[in-house]
């Protein structure tokens, strides 16, 4: 049962992080800029989680559980966050969204090289996958290289920030683990708007967008992908977020009328099936240890 909520919560995240992109293409058409945009999602979230703490009486963490926290806020969801959404002002929502799923690739290099796992020929072949699938998506219509860039940075930062959760989610809750993470990125983002001056929402709906990136692609998905990451480990959390970017690419066609060129599509195929053979190379070493 456990393992099945942690599946669920995971589709979940990947749902509704699928909607960041979206929204954020509609906070930009209402003129917030980037910093803005993040320093009101992560202030925000901050707060209602704060809030949420206290009336369940559940402590802050501490120590070196506390600064572990801090840093994945301050530099690891701060940088992924930002690569992600500048991305999405120079290339299309779903080749951005595409792009980020590098990030399960990048977990397995990560795991091999820190925690000494091994790499198979499965994992071999997931990431010849993966680099032909990333020729084939960063096609010039789609975007420009300097989208293609962030959005792979988006993926690479995204990937440290998996591997540090997966050790402190051992101790502490999904609910103090998310607080802890969005007031640090909340305060970076802040000052960082301040220094450039705040461009808030110049309408009702703006501010409805806000409210939609702070509840929708932000509460909500980092609660459940923690709380699911925690039951059923990072390898099958990654491989169950590949629904994100079929959500962004669904909402993106339909909102947008963006159509992705076929030679994107394919090495989008390309990274979700390296993505695919990660996930089946972990579950068979997992089966077939002593």
């Amino acid at each position: 049962m456990q393992r099945l909520s942690g599946a669920l919560f995971i589709i979940i995240s990947a749902a509704s992080f699928g909607t960041l992109a979206i929204l954020g293409r509609y906070a930009y058409a209402d003129g917030l800029d980037t910093f803005t945009v993040l320093a009101l999602r992560f202030c925000c979230a901050a707060l209602i989680m704060a809030g949420w703490l206290m009336l369940r009486r559940e402590g802050w963490p501490r120590g070196k559980t506390l600064a572990q926290l801090i840093g994945m806020g301050a530099l690891g969801y701060v940088g992924q966050s930002f690569c992600y959404l500048t991305a999405t002002q120079y290339a299309s929502a779903g080749l951005v969204a595409l792009l980020l799923y590098l990030y399960p690739i990048f977990v397995a290099i990560l795991s091999v090289i820190f925690l000494k796992e091994t790499f198979t020929r499965l994992k071999v072949l997931a990431l010849a996958l993966a680099t032909c699938g990333v020729a084939l998506t960063a096609d010039p219509q789609g975007g420009g290289w300097t989208g293609i860039l962030l959005a792979i940075g988006a993926a690479a930062i995204y990937s440290v920030y998996i591997i540090v959760g997966t050790g402190v989610l051992k101790r502490v809750t999904a609910m103090q683990s998310s607080t802890v993470i969005f007031a640090s990125a909340g305060a970076v983002y802040a000052t960082l708007a301040i220094i450039n001056g705040p461009h808030l929402p110049r309408t009702a709906s703006g501010w409805s967008v806000v409210a939609a990136i702070v509840l929708v692609a932000t509460i909500i998905p980092v609660v459940t992908f923690l709380a699911g990451l925690r039951r059923i480990g990072p390898t099958n959390a990654s491989l169950l977020s590949t629904l994100e970017p079929v959500v962004t690419v669904l909402l993106a066609a339909l909102l947008f009328g963006e159509v992705l060129p076929p030679a994107a599509l394919v090495g989008g195929a390309f990274i979700l099936a390296a993505v695919l053979l990660v996930a089946r190379s972990e579950l068979v070493s997992k089966e077939t240890a002593p």
